[in-house]
């Protein structure tokens, strides 16, 4: 064989073992699957009320305006008005009862949500904001949660690291510190504020937990969660970029009683 015939024998072999390599890498690599934004109807925050603080009334125990289920057009029948509050019922007396997430049919960005809440027992919710509507995914893929719990009796409160997915914390990321929920029952007074990429969840009048989003820090504590990039990739793709465009808020059925009240969101700037 000649030095021609050698160095192109060579040549072949080392680009078949380029492509091998390269077809190697590229299936170990994390595809992203692609999705869906739904924009669906929202509604002009101008027409709500503002309260002495300058915060608009999104919910004032009487009317469900502006409210619907999260990609859906409608309220599903197993939420509704009771004694002044959102409800979500396990077992609302209804033809057909339908649950699902409920939103607020308006994007928010900078903001401060306050909202009083209260469980039932071993009951389970979440209030999600900056989220959005992802056709055939469920709202919290897009969305950071504030979860809502029976911290005694569920038993999600003894699941996850050092009680990150207790009352108020932000879902198996960070725990709220102090952990001061009210027993099942009582109602709870709590608060999300989001101005830039800082967070900050209140609970019962105390600061419990603060983390700032689409940080190297925040990727880290995606990656640490259910919804790191090799568990679930779209997630951590989505949840990776929260709040760098406005998003929804909403409340979650979780399958539990759980009632909402005096919700208000005051806009920042």
């Amino acid at each position: 064989m000649n030095k021609k015939i050698i160095i192109t024998c060579a040549m072949a072999g080392f680009l078949s073992w380029t492509a091998l390599y390269a077809q190697g890498k590229k299936s170990a690599e994390t595809v992203v699957p692609t999705y869906e934004l739904l924009h669906l109807p929202k509604v002009d925050l101008a027409k709500f009320k503002k309260n002495k603080s300058g915060a608009y009334v999104i919910f004032d125990g009487s009317s469900l305006e502006g409210w619907r289920g999260y990609n859906k057009t409608y309220v599903p029948s197993k939420w509704s008005i009771e004694d002044g509050a959102l409800k979500f019922s396990r077992e609302p007396k209804v033809d057909k009862p339908e649950g699902g997430d409920i939103i607020f049919a308006h994007d928010f960005k900078n903001f401060e949500l306050e909202f009083e809440w209260k469980i039932s027992e071993a009951g389970n919710s979440g209030v999600f904001f900056l989220a959005k509507e992802v056709k055939g995914q469920p709202i919290y893929i897009s969305s950071p949660e504030y979860q809502i719990l029976d911290n005694e009796k569920h038993p999600d409160a003894s699941k996850g690291v050092d009680g990150n997915r207790k009352s108020a914390s932000l879902y198996d990321m960070i725990p709220a510190k102090p952990q001061n929920a009210k027993a099942v029952g009582e109602w709870n007074k709590s608060k999300i504020v989001v101005k830039g990429e800082k967070v900050e969840h209140y609970q019962n009048g105390k600061k419990v937990v603060e983390y700032t989003i689409r940080t190297p820090e925040w990727k880290a504590l995606l990656q640490s969660s259910k919804f790191s990039q090799d568990k679930w990739p779209l997630a951590f793709e989505m949840l990776s970029k929260v709040g760098a465009e406005p998003g929804v808020v909403g409340f979650q059925d979780h399958g539990d009683d759980v009632w909402y009240r005096s919700i208000t969101v005051k806009v920042l700037k």
